[in-house]
């Protein structure tokens, strides 16, 4: 399994358009081939600041699958208009499991 990081930094005002727009993807990403799980979340000290945290079974499913998808470019419609920069974006894979 992989977990994609997507580090995300919106626009000053648009937090809660962002949040929408993420929420409106659920099913987006739910429908995703090899997508396993999706959440959001929000960095307390910095509002605008978020990181995107999505399961997949291979990093290809992600790379090769969806970013080659109509489903990509309905993702980007939903919320890349609230990003003040393009987001960062790591693979990781689990090295310890502590618990």
């Amino acid at each position: 399994m992989i977990t994609e990081i997507a580090q995300i930094d919106v626009k000053p005002g648009m937090e809660k358009e962002f949040e929408s727009g993420v929420a409106k993807a659920a099913p987006v990403f739910k429908r995703a081939k090899g997508c396993r799980a999706m959440r959001l979340m929000a960095t307390v000290e910095r509002p605008q600041h978020y990181r995107l945290l999505i399961e997949w079974e291979t990093l290809e499913n992600h790379t090769v699958d969806f970013r080659g998808s109509a489903d990509f470019q309905e993702w980007r419609k939903l919320v890349a208009h609230c990003f003040a920069a393009p987001p960062s974006v790591e693979h990781m894979s689990e090295a310890v499991k502590g618990f």
